[in-house]
């Protein structure tokens, strides 16, 4: 089974970073039974420093090359991802979606960034009609704390979001909504208001397993012990 990560700054991360890419594999590698392999155009991280995704420094150097595929890009969203998945998206059969917050922050607003949510899921089955995928819902950043209008576009993307989940599900290709973290607190479980910092990492590729687990029986439970113990060592 081929899995592929889309997402934005908060998938893609930056030099130095494990990235939830990494706590995936590492839950797949104990978890999944059968064969399967992690797909994507890119490997690289971004590099705060040069502005650009050149960096391959991750957090731990052993994480395997052919682990760190990826389709992910600082600052892109829905609207940069639609016209790249249709190419992308041959021969995978999972992909795992976080996209949305940059869309909202700084290109479309709600009711666009679903229509381009919609796009994204045509192009991927026009290229490949029993794709399945799993999308998680925009996690309000620190500007929403502050920006009334911005966190109530977040609010309705997402509400949106599950609309075109449950209008566009199919047998054939099923679509599966995740579910935001419940204990995700951005004061904690990330850096910098928006970028998860360890124990982010961990709750996001939780809530990926989960989803898939639950409703697909694909894989296992993300353990919550194995969350808070490994969020503990690495942020040490």
């Amino acid at each position: 089974m081929r899995f592929m990560f889309v997402g934005d700054s908060m998938t893609i991360g930056r030099a130095g970073d494990f990235t939830w890419r990494y706590r995936m594999w590492q839950h797949l590698s104990t978890s999944f039974d059968g064969p399967y392999e992690i797909v994507g155009p890119r490997t690289e991280l971004f590099d705060t420093t040069a502005g650009a995704p050149v960096s391959y420094e991750y957090g731990d150097p052993s994480f395997p090359a052919d682990a760190r595929r990826h389709l992910s890009g600082w600052g892109e969203g829905w609207l940069h991802m639609a016209p790249l998945i249709g190419e992308a998206a041959v021969g995978v059969d999972v992909l795992l979606v976080s996209l949305g917050l940059i869309d909202l922050g700084f290109y479309t607003d709600s009711g666009q960034t679903a229509e381009n949510v919609r796009r994204f899921v045509a192009q991927a089955r026009t290229a490949n009609p029993s794709i399945r995928m799993v999308l998680l819902p925009v996690i309000p950043n620190v500007r929403a704390d502050t920006d009334a209008p911005f966190a109530a576009e977040v609010a309705r993307f997402n509400e949106l979001l599950a609309k075109a989940v449950a209008d566009l599900d199919s047998p054939s290709s099923p679509l599966l909504l995740a579910s935001v973290p419940p204990s995700y607190d951005i004061h904690h479980d990330t850096y910098d208001g928006t970028h998860p910092a360890a124990s982010g990492e961990h709750k996001l590729a939780a809530a990926f397993a989960d989803a898939m687990h639950q409703a697909w029986g694909l894989g296992a439970a993300y353990a919550p012990a194995l969350v808070s113990r490994l969020a503990k060592v690495d942020s040490v």
